[in-house]
This record gives C-alpha cells, sequence and structure tokens, in this order.
C-alpha cells in the first residue's frame, strides 16, 4: 500500500494521549516522520513502541516539552532545522481546560496558565515553525479547536477565550500565508472520548463517546500535499468546512 506521507516530517504536539496520540499513530503509519511533542515521557514512549509496532522502523523522535516553556519551543524548531531542515505538517493539538468557574472566581493563575498553553504556546510554534513550514513544498498546519470559540457557556470562560483567540490567530496566520505553499487551517473535532473531555463531564458515560481514532484519518487528510483551504475550520459533527469571510 502506497504511503501518502512518505519522507514527510510530521510535528504532533499533545501527542502521548486522546487526540494527539491517535494523529501521531495515523501520520506515521502513512509514511511521515513524527515529531512526537508531550510534557508525559512515559506516554511518549509508549506512543514510540506503538509506532514501531505497526511497522516504522525509525519511530518517532521525541520531545519532551512542557509547552509553556516558549524558549524551549525555539529550541525545538532549531533542532528540526538541523536534523530534517524543514516541517511538512504541524498539527497543534495541545490545549488545558483550566477551571469551571464564574469569571470573577478564575484564579490568575489558571487564567495565565489556560491562555499560555491554548494561544501563547501555539503562537510560539508558528514562530519558530513557519520558517520550516515554507520550506516544505507543501507546508500544513492544522490546529484543534472547539465549539466553545463561539457557544460561550456560563464557566467557560478561561476555555472559551483562550480558543477564540486561538481561531484568530490562526486566521491570520493562514492570511499571512495565502500566497505561499502553506494552508493553515483549524479543526472542530466535536465531542470525543478524551481525558479533557471527561474532566468537563464527570457524569457523562465515555463509551458513549467516539474515541480519538476517529478523527485521526480526517487529520491526515487535513496534512496532505494537494488542494486545500486556507484559514478555514473544518467541523467534524457536520463534516463540512466552515467558510470565514470578511465583510468587503
Amino acid at each position: 500500500m502506497t504511503q501518502r506521507l512518505a519522507g514527510r516530517v510530521a510535528v504532533v504536539t499533545g501527542a502521548s494521549r486522546g487526540i494527539g496520540r491517535a494523529a501521531a499513530l495515523a501520520l506515521a503509519a502513512e509514511g511521515a516522520r513524527v515529531v512526537a511533542v508531550a510534557r508525559t515521557v512515559g506516554g511518549l514512549e509508549e506512543l514510540d513502541d506503538a509506532i514501531r509496532a505497526a511497522g516504522a522502523a525509525e519511530g518517532a523522535v521525541l520531545v519532551p516539552l512542557d509547552l509553556a516553556d516558549f524558549d524551549a519551543i525555539d529550541r525545538m524548531g532549531q533542532s528540526i532545522y538541523e536534523r530534517f531542515g524543514r516541517v511538512d505538517a504541524l498539527v497543534g493539538n495541545a490545549g488545558i481546560l483550566g477551571q469551571l468557574s464564574p469569571l470573577g472566581h478564575v484564579p490568575p493563575k489558571v487564567w495565565d496558565t489556560v491562555l499560555a498553553v491554548n494561544v501563547t504556546a501555539n503562537w510560539r510554534l508558528i514562530r519558530s515553525l513557519d520558517p520550516l513550514l515554507r520550506r516544505s513544498d507543501a507546508g500544513r498546519a492544522v490546529f484543534v479547536t472547539s465549539g466553545a470559540a463561539h457557544n460561550c457557556r456560563p464557566f467557560w470562560g478561561p476555555y472559551s477565550v483562550s480558543k477564540a483567540a486561538l481561531e484568530a490567530l490562526v486566521r491570520t496566520y493562514a492570511a499571512e500565508t495565502a500566497k505561499t505553499g502553506v494552508r493553515v487551517n483549524l479543526l472542530n473535532p466535536g465531542v470525543v472520548r478524551t481525558r479533557m473531555r471527561a474532566q468537563a463531564m464527570p457524569g457523562e458515560d465515555p463509551l458513549s463517546l467516539p474515541p480519538p481514532e476517529a478523527l485521526a484519518p480526517r487529520i491526515v487528510e487535513l496534512v496532505l500535499p494537494g488542494e486545500l483551504p486556507t484559514g478555514e475550520v473544518y467541523d467534524v459533527r457536520k463534516d463540512r468546512w466552515l467558510t470565514f469571510r470578511s465583510p468587503t
């Protein structure tokens, strides 16, 4: 079987579990050399074992990294440049929920941490990896968003604000790269069986939800070379692109 991403370099954040792990496994199965980024060393090692067990002789490049360590993101970019010279795909998946509470009760430290991981870290990834994506013949970046960016429910303030800011960040980057070979989009996965979902909805039966592996084929499609829109959101539950256009 032809591997559609053979020889391509894909960076995946939050790769040790959930959507990130499923994406990393799917990208590796398509032949990509996965640069797996996560805080949990054990989870990264288990991912590498799974990739090798599936037949990838080289395994993944493991990067134990807290994305709130912004300078470390720059060092990672330099290391990727020295090793591969480019990045063909970036999957910005890592994110945190923070604390569900009234806005006035959110501790400043929680607010700062949610914005740091969900927004600023992705800006730092763009800042560090943009030159490498531009060196690819078809650079692709996809960032995981949420319906919470628009459906602003009570007590979800930090998370909702961070996802709305992420969407503005990604659409701005897409506009800046529109005349290049880089394509930049967002993925709204909908309801998925993840640890974050369990944290947010503790009374929900996780087995009633689709697993992260169900999303993996869509993520692969969003980073393949070929014709793609840019600066838009792919909504998994609606199975279509949600197009944003500025008023003229």
